[in-house]
């Protein structure tokens, strides 16, 4: 970072080509993910599906955790005559528009299965988009804008997770859940103009050259490193707690006793500017601490952030009380967001940029599906309360993991 500050101003930076597409690209990132998770839950729950198979449908996520796959094929391969990276995006994201659309179609409770079909097919398209969207920002950004870039991509997601959540549930209270979901198609249509008149980026370090060379040597590359299977619990465990935390938020909200209005206007839009706040406030303290302090800090204060929801389920539906804690929650999460994706990006090769950052990200997404799944059933049957000390003790694991991988004497 120290030779953006000598090459040119701060201002200068953040307002440059670069972080404006790492901006737009991470709203298009953020906007599908909660249309398969909070928002579809908030539906399913306005229809009377049982907790436990509103937990169960986290599933419909899974690919998010597999999307190392395929990631090969979009290393290897250009398509549509855009190149590597606008192709396979442009196709992704028209695909994406059309399947959440789709959605929007289903009902959760006359046409259950079409349903989940349908969210499949959102979370394979918008896994697709990110895949891409990663490789794009690592490959555009030197190695000292990460950390800017990284803070300004979680800030575009976050806007695009708050444009789905809070407002796809405002306008709930207001119309048909088909037309939320068909506005949020809308919605995505600057993104692929976005990605239509985007430069492709340069590889000055080559691409591969063959579908082999595509799979095997950036997992080759990754596994010789020290450390290489540590490196991969921690980013399975880092943020586990939050993420399982996160995957009942929705329904304890409506559960104790807030309106679907309360909970677009406080916990998404409100929760989401905390959440930009933080991960810019976590950009600048990573310009400090580094990014091995910051991920000490900033988990730490996540783990206690997920702790104040016990306290939220004993004051009951208090606006002061929610405001606070997801003003402490999201800032939190914010900063160790940014920490975490920059931390990721720090450690990808630029040739194989694809698919060892799809290695690294499905295994990020993982606690968000799978360990998400059973939380419906650990809820009803733990209590909120317990449920969300349970959840802030289960991060203690990859805390301790960084004393390994990431000591904190080292930036």
């Amino acid at each position: 970072m120290t030779q953006i500050l000598n090459d040119a101003s701060p201002l200068k930076v953040i307002f440059s080509g670069r972080m404006a597409l790492a901006l737009i690209m991470g709203f298009a990132s953020g906007l599908p993910l909660l249309l398969t998770m909070s928002v579809l839950q908030a539906w399913m729950t306005e229809e009377g599906v049982d907790l436990t198979v509103i937990g169960l449908v986290a599933l419909v996520q899974i690919p998010y955790t597999w999307k190392v796959l395929w990631a090969p094929f979009l290393d290897r391969y250009a398509i549509l005559g855009l190149g590597r990276r606008r192709g396979w995006l442009l196709l992704s994201q028209a695909a994406l528009i059309t399947a959440i659309a789709g959605l929007g179609l289903c009902s959760p409770a006359r046409s259950f299965t079409l349903m989940v079909l349908a969210a499949l097919l959102v979370a394979f398209f918008s896994a697709s988009q990110d895949i891409v969207i990663d490789a794009y920002r690592r490959e555009t950004l030197a190695d000292d804008e990460l950390g800017l870039g990284s803070s300004l991509y979680i800030n575009g997601y976050r806007i695009g997770m708050m444009l789905s959540s809070g407002g796809g549930l405002i306008l709930a209270d207001h119309m048909a859940w088909s037309n939320v979901y068909l506005i949020m198609a809308v919605f995505m249509l600057p993104c692929l103009i976005t990605t239509l008149l985007a430069p492709e980026p340069e590889m000055p370090l080559g691409k591969p050259h063959t579908l082999q060379a595509a799979v095997i040597d950036p997992l080759s590359e990754y596994f010789r490193r020290r450390n290489a299977l540590l490196i991969l619990a921690f980013i399975l465990c880092y943020k586990i707690g939050d993420s399982m935390a996160s995957a009942m938020t929705t329904p304890f909200y409506l559960d104790i006793g807030f309106t679907k209005t309360q909970i677009g206007a406080i916990v998404k839009i409100f929760g989401t500017g905390a959440v930009i706040g933080g991960a810019l406030v976590g950009g600048v303290l990573m310009l400090q601490l580094g990014i091995n302090r910051s991920l000490w800090v900033f988990g730490v204060l996540q783990a206690l952030s997920t702790a104040c929801f016990a306290i939220l389920a004993k004051i009951g539906p208090n606006l002061n009380a929610l405001a606070g804690v997801i003003a402490f929650e999201n800032i939190s999460s914010g900063m160790g967001t940014a920490a975490f994706v920059a931390y990721m990006a720090s450690i990808t090769n630029k040739k194989f940029t694809a698919t060892q950052y799809a290695l690294l990200t499905s295994l990020m997404a993982f606690p968000r599906v799978l360990a998400s799944a059973p939380t419906g059933y650990f809820a009803k049957h733990l209590g909120w309360v317990e449920f969300f000390v349970f959840c802030a003790l289960i991060a203690i694991p990859g805390l301790l993991m960084l004393i390994r991988i990431a000591p904190f004497n080292r930036k």
